[in-house]
């Protein structure tokens, strides 16, 4: 038997017993991001936007309604120029902020720099102020002499080039903030607080003082002030006569009334 005859028995259902009904179609979507045959990357299908209106029609009445409203509220759309002048000016305002901020961290930063580097030469020139003034007295009695001198004066220069300056003279008027006053007298030859006597010489870099200079102090003398007697304080005693006339002249009332009977 042929499968045409077959075919004719089972009612024309065919050979391996196909339905009237309608199989459900198999569809196969090929996902892979490379394609297989060229090796490329494949770009991914873009999903169509969804139409508002037509989900708003799938849904009369309110829901039409909010859809409408919606679409209204939202206005036109701003235009490509609108958004790139924006952003534009948010990137720029981002830069100029930036630059001020780098600017100011700079400024900063030699500010400090330039400190440190004071801070650094201070402290080595207050380590060396013990050495100058062991020169100063080695000049004072004379033995400022030979490779020493030259050593010395050496060590002078070095100073002066960092800017220290040495002041503390005999005959300098006296300042609170740049003398240390360890001795105190009275002159009559001075007019205003003066030093007299520098045991030890200061040293200040610009308007800074590093160490103070120790003096001696003398203040003008005070003119002694001739003091009159006041004659209430030391009262002379009574004169005798007068005081025996104003007893003889005081009469007690008694007397009185004698007198004037004797007078009737």
């Amino acid at each position: 038997m042929t499968p045409s005859d077959t075919s004719g028995l089972y009612g024309g259902r065919g050979q391996y017993g196909d339905s009237d009904e309608e199989q459900p179609r198999v569809v196969v979507r090929d996902k892979r991001r490379i394609d297989p045959v060229t090796g490329e990357v494949r770009e991914p299908a873009s999903a169509p936007p969804a139409d508002p209106t037509a989900s708003a029609a799938g849904f009369p009445g309110a829901g039409g309604a909010r859809a409408t409203q919606s679409a209204t509220d939202a206005g036109p759309e701003a235009s490509p120029t609108d958004a790139v002048a924006k952003e534009l000016a948010e990137r720029t305002e981002d830069l100029l902020r930036v630059s001020a901020e780098y600017a100011n961290y700079r400024r900063r930063v030699d500010r400090d720099r330039v400190l440190i580097g004071e801070m650094a030469q201070e402290r080595l020139v207050l380590d060396l102020l013990p050495v100058m003034d062991d020169i100063d007295r080695a000049r004072e009695h004379g033995d400022l002499t030979g490779a020493f001198k030259s050593t010395a004066d050496r060590l002078s220069g070095v100073l002066d080039r960092a800017g220290v300056e040495a002041y503390g003279q005999v005959g300098d008027s006296f300042d609170p903030g740049q003398h240390e006053a360890v001795l105190h007298s009275e002159s009559g030859d001075v007019s205003v607080p003066t030093c007299t006597h520098v045991m030890r010489r200061g040293y200040r870099r610009g308007d800074r003082v590093l160490r103070a200079a120790m003096v001696g102090v003398a203040d003008p003398a005070q003119p002694s002030v001739p003091v009159t007697a006041d004659p209430t304080d030391d009262p002379s005693p009574p004169d005798e006569s007068t005081s025996t006339s104003a007893t003889e002249n005081w009469a007690s009332p008694e007397e009185s009334t004698v007198d004037v009977e004797r007078t009737d």
